[in-house]
């Protein structure tokens, strides 16, 4: 008696198979696979995504590098302009010559503000009408005891002491004339006066 084996009747349709694979429907292995992609590529894809929403493939293709380079510019000038609005002295040329601040010639006692204000202003030495008028201002807050003036202290101690908009504003000015080079004008002094108008009524007492 002859034993024989059934004929294999599975056919392999390489055709289909190929097909299968092609077909992103059945590509199980991306659940599995986790793909290598930094924070960057991430966002951009995201964005490159919504602009294809919005604008279509080819515009999303073109431009979505371009964009996501100049937003990225735009927010480093952003936090570059924040950083000097709050510290402007870390953008000082002489920044080295701003601390310490013990200048001796900077003293607030003994020094006739008025008189020597009125005399830089007749030689149009608008420099020195505004040192001596941040100057002034620390005496009237000392005087005030709104401060604790010492002459070893920096302009950016007295602006945590006093913690007003004016003052802040009043000091920024006189740092960029003094250590930053900006021209010191009649116009910046004026602005100056009105500050220290200001302080005086809202800040002093």
């Amino acid at each position: 008696m002859n034993l024989t084996s059934p004929a294999d009747t599975l056919v392999c349709d390489t055709a289909q198979i190929a097909l299968w694979r092609s077909d992103p429907a059945y590509n199980y292995n991306r659940e599995l696979i986790t793909p290598e992609m930094n924070v960057f590529e991430w966002i951009s894809r995201q964005f490159g995504e919504l602009l294809r929403k919005i604008f279509g493939s080819r515009f999303a293709e073109e431009y979505s590098g371009l964009i996501l380079v100049c937003i990225a510019i735009l927010l480093l000038l952003l936090i570059v302009w924040f950083v000097y609005r709050k510290r402007p002295e870390l953008f000082m040329t002489s920044h080295k010559n701003a601390l310490p601040y013990t200048v001796e010639e900077d003293t607030i006692y003994g020094v006739d503000f008025p008189g020597g204000i009125a005399e830089a202003l007749s030689r149009q030495d608008y420099r020195e009408a505004v040192r001596l008028l941040y100057l002034q201002t620390l005496k009237q807050l000392s005087d005030a005891e709104r401060i604790d003036w010492q002459l070893y202290k920096t302009p950016t101690q007295y602006i945590n002491e006093v913690r007003l908009p004016a003052f802040r504003q009043l000091t920024n000015h006189f740092l960029r004339v003094r250590y930053g080079n900006f021209e010191a004008t009649e116009e910046l002094f004026r602005a100056m006066q009105t500050l220290q108008e200001e302080i005086e009524k809202g800040g002093v007492s």
